[in-house]
């Protein structure tokens, strides 16, 4: 398809103007001192001249000017400018130079874009290689110490059995984290919506987690009494896995004999906002903004020995997004964290 060319005759139009001004005045002032001079004369000569040098101008515009743009136009073309190759070639300086501007920056967010996602995209892969790895390694290990003779000894065997089982369902939750995750990214995961008490739903979650809390005496609690039900509107399933993921973390990282309590505080008129405080290690402030990324661990070594997939947090966000809704984090190093989501409430 050939490209089109919009003309432009303000260059011509404005140097026309300029040489039939001169050389009008320059013919005036001659025919004045030695001819005899006559107005129409005069003007139908500046006509002349302007026409003339009009047609001159914008004869070499097209036939020089034009072929150098073109070319311009070509190269980026090269590049696949679809903002460019979209309208029609223009010689007019200004627009030329603002499009040229306008191509140079978007392809620089582009190039921005593309170091950030490969970078990303480096990080997710050794991240996954390393979370498979380990369990999978661990489970090798124990069954090629059972092949080799250890299974003859009934405690040993039992022993070695527990912990590869221990590996393979840490495997388990790391397919199927990552398969959910994948879901919710590229929206094919449906949220089933309705209407529910998020106040009866905390207190499962408490009750879910009270044995796991038991074990380093941490205490899961209201930070008031919610006599009255407060009803919202979402996957009830899907919140139930954000506060668990949320309790999980807040016992994981919590001080012995420290505490876990949840808020339920109007936002809005129309919404909610759901509170998870405890007064645990705390999470320093060059690591915030990172918390949610997928397999992403403040503390590199220490949070693989509590197990999970690493992917919580993730999750997490992407379930908020997918309801539309807003999380945040708050955290003081050495002091404790708050992690804080939205919710529709039911009218």
């Amino acid at each position: 398809m050939r490209t089109k060319f919009k003309k432009s005759y303000r260059f011509a139009i404005n140097s026309s103007l300029y040489i039939t001004i001169y050389i009008t005045l320059i013919t005036g002032v001659f025919l004045f001192y030695y001819h005899e001079l006559i107005w129409y004369h005069l003007l139908l000569f500046a006509l002349v001249v302007y026409l003339f040098s009009f047609a001159i101008i914008q004869f070499r515009v097209e036939r020089y000017i034009y072929k150098r743009v073109k070319k311009i136009y070509d190269d980026l073309t090269l590049l696949e400018s679809a903002s460019l190759t979209k309208g029609a070639i223009t010689t007019d300086m200004r627009t030329l130079t603002q499009e040229i501007d306008k191509y140079a920056k978007d392809k620089k967010i582009e190039i921005e874009t593309l170091r950030v996602r490969e970078q990303y995209r480096k990080e997710f892969l050794g991240n996954v290689s390393h979370e498979l790895k380990t369990p999978l390694f661990t489970v090798q290990g124990y069954i090629l110490t059972l092949l080799d003779g250890a299974m003859n000894d009934e405690k040993i065997r039992k022993k070695y059995l527990t912990r590869a089982s221990k590996g393979i369902e840490r495997l388990g939750y790391i397919v199927k984290d990552l398969d959910m995750i994948t879901k919710l990214e590229v929206g094919d995961l449906s949220l089933n919506t309705e209407d529910f008490d998020i106040v009866e739903l905390i207190e499962n979650v408490f009750e879910m987690f009270e044995m796991k809390a038991g074990k380093k005496k941490i205490t899961l609690t209201f930070d008031m009494d919610y006599p009255e039900p407060i009803l919202v509107k979402a996957d009830k399933e899907r919140i139930q896995q954000v506060l668990a993921n949320l309790i999980v973390n807040s016992l994981k990282y919590g001080r012995e004999k420290g505490t876990t309590e949840v808020s339920i505080e109007n936002l809005i008129k129309n919404k909610v906002i759901v509170r998870v405080t405890d007064n645990g290690e705390g999470i320093e402030k060059e690591h915030l903004g990172r918390l949610f990324e997928r397999f992403y661990r403040v503390d590199k070594s220490g949070s693989r020995k509590e197990g999970g997939s690493g992917l919580g947090l993730s999750i997490v966000k992407h379930i908020m997004e997918a309801h539309n809704e807003k999380i945040y984090v708050e955290s003081d190093y050495g002091v404790g964290s708050e992690f804080s989501f939205t919710l529709e409430k039911t009218k």
